[in-house]
């Protein structure tokens, strides 16, 4: 592997001084430190727009930058108001908040799809079972066999379409309250891929 050029060492060094300045902001929000860090945060934006202004020796250090560039623009705003809102006496975006209680309809959709047959839309399937899976790990539940789910979605298109025929089957992963659930409906496709008859 090559070693990196001297602008990728840069970025790497601003990246850490971004590290660095973040640290330092969120010391101060939680007490530990008296005042912002003003100084450090100045020589970080005088390097980000020397940067600006560097011609790039690959679309990769180019990517690298306004990643890093975007990154810095979301802090500092958040820092902004965080400082505004702490001279203010207000709770700001830093402060420790007390757990807000849900309301009781705030379903997360985690992901939703079409179907007309699982079968010959194979992606669709496995996209909707690893939003799915994803969902019930990140809340502490067991995952389920691919070909287990792939049977389950099966049949309920094929109930839901006896039903109603011609419409498509939707289903929804959906999170509340540390709960994944997957639901089914059919919905009658748009008027102009209508079957006749």
């Amino acid at each position: 592997m090559p070693p990196p050029s001297a602008l990728e060492r840069e970025l790497q060094a601003l990246a850490v001084h971004l590290k660095k300045v973040e640290a330092e902001y969120t010391m101060y929000f939680s007490g530990r430190t008296g005042r912002p860090p003003i100084e450090s945060r100045a020589a970080l934006e005088r390097a980000f727009k020397r940067f600006g202004r560097t011609p790039f020796d690959s679309p990769v250090t180019r990517f690298q930058f306004t990643t890093l560039q975007a990154r810095y623009s979301s802090f500092s705003d958040l820092w902004d108001r965080g400082v505004r809102a702490r001279e203010e006496g207000r709770g700001g975006p830093f402060m420790r908040q007390p757990p807000a209680v849900p309301a009781p309809a705030s379903d997360e959709v985690v992901h939703a799809t079409a179907f007309r047959d699982p079968v010959q839309e194979m992606d669709k399937l496995r996209d909707l079972y690893d939003a799915l899976m994803d969902a019930r790990r990140d809340e502490g539940h067991e995952v389920v066999p691919f070909h287990r789910f792939a049977t389950l979605v099966r049949e309920q298109v094929k109930a839901l379409q006896d039903r109603h025929p011609g419409d498509q089957v939707w289903f929804r992963v959906t999170r509340q309250a540390g709960k994944v659930n997957l639901s089914a409906r059919a919905v009658r496709p748009p008027a102009d891929d209508d079957h006749g008859g």
